[in-house]
């Protein structure tokens, strides 16, 4: 991040050169192509000669304002707008991986992401080997010398469990290793994976840089020489972002520190409110000091980010009846909205992965997730409070 500006003022300020027109909020550029002035500038752009637009599955001012501000917020030198999430999960590991390689990923990743590794990878013959985010310990004993990447996401979606960044970078330093984070859950507010030595850094664009669950995208950002071989393989796979989600991204990016301190802040007092229920078994946040990682998540994060969960007491039937008690408060499976939502892993986001897989990333039939949303405390507490009589044997 740019050591002379503030995050907040770097996700105001960095915009697009005013145009002629000159607008004081960046303009949307809905156009597949972009004219060139001569045959010369055709040819010099299509080689590489010169910086500009060509074709909105390349590049778009709009997702080139998006990209720069993820950058400097990140401390990158460059990255890459795509679709969604996955596909920014997928496009950070394709580039890099062929026949022969192998891939280490933490076990405690999201579902699609783990689909990804174990079922589309191995038909390129890629193979992997999964890490158990709790015996870090073991993790250099599983390294091969055919392995080029260690995966990872802290927090990890649901568990929320840590890595240790500083640890994970050396170690692969150590290997030659490529360190992939996914730092979706904690944003580049509240984690920058790269100031800890990460090489590539994804995002789903799609939960909090968005806000507001209205659209769909997801960001790569990393070392130069690295997004360029992403650039490649997304420039001929075609899984370009939109210019209009480039846009409202990008405009999100503005209040992204405000609001992710009122999701911290709520996701606090909720993980307070819920460590102390009677129809609690247990609770998980970063920044509860009953966290078996509390001083890490002190070290490497702002704070703990707006997702909390919880086992209920009474296993899967009851966790059932408390979603189904839930009134005034969202049902769905995404997360990072500006609205509170309640989600069952084991039965939605990570029902594809067998019992034994969920079992060991402390995935229990009973786990509640909760996206904590941006509505006042008081009344999020008092709609859990009323599932939680109203779902009572």
């Amino acid at each position: 991040m740019n050591d002379s500006q503030h995050f907040e003022t770097i996700a105001i300020r960095t915009q697009l050169t005013q145009t002629h027109y000159r607008e004081h909020s960046a303009p949307l550029f809905m156009t597949s192509s972009f004219t060139f002035e001569d045959a010369e500038m055709a040819r010099a752009l299509f080689a590489d000669e010169m910086d500009g637009n060509i074709y909105s599955r390349f590049s778009n001012p709009n997702t080139s304002e998006l990209i720069k501000k993820i950058c400097l917020m990140e401390g990158a030198e460059d990255g890459f707008a795509v679709a969604s999430g996955m596909s920014a999960v997928f496009s950070s590991m394709a580039p890099f991986l062929k026949t022969g390689d192998h891939i280490l990923v933490s076990r405690s990743v999201f579902g699609s992401t783990l689909q990804i590794v174990t079922n589309l990878l191995p038909r390129w013959g890629i193979t992997y080997t999964l890490l158990d985010v709790k015996k870090t310990d073991e993790w250099e004993s599983l390294i091969l010398p055919n392995s080029k990447m260690l995966l990872l996401e802290t927090p990890s979606n649901p568990a929320l469990d840590l890595v240790d960044l500083e640890w994970a970078s050396k170690l692969c330093k150590k290997y030659n290793l490529l360190l992939n984070v996914d730092n979706c859950f904690a944003t580049p507010y509240l984690q920058q994976p790269m100031k800890w030595g990460a090489d590539i850094v994804t995002h789903s664009a799609t939960k909090y840089i968005d806000g507001q669950g209205r659209a769909i995208g997801g960001i790569i950002v990393g070392r130069q020489s690295l997004i360029n071989e992403v650039r490649f393989f997304c420039r001929h796979t075609g899984p370009a972002m939109s210019p209009f989600n480039a846009w409202l991204f990008s405009k999100s990016l503005e209040t992204l520190a405000l609001r992710m301190d009122r999701h911290c802040d709520n996701a606090l007092k909720l993980a307070q409110y819920l460590q102390q229920h009677p129809q609690v078994e247990s609770v998980a946040y970063p920044f509860l000091p009953s966290h078996p990682q509390y001083a890490l998540a002190q070290k490497q994060m702002k704070a703990g980010g707006g997702i909390v969960t919880f086992v209920i007491k009474g296993g899967l039937e009851q966790g059932r009846n408390f979603l189904n008690a839930v009134r005034g408060l969202s049902h769905t499976a995404n997360l990072g909205d500006a609205r509170t939502i309640v989600t069952h892993p084991a039965s939605t986001t990570h029902s594809k992965l067998s019992e034994q897989d969920r079992l060991s990333v402390g995935i229990l039939p009973g786990l509640i997730r909760i996206s904590v949303g941006l509505e006042n405390i008081q009344d999020i507490l008092f709609l859990l409070e009323e599932a939680f009589n109203r779902s009572r044997k």
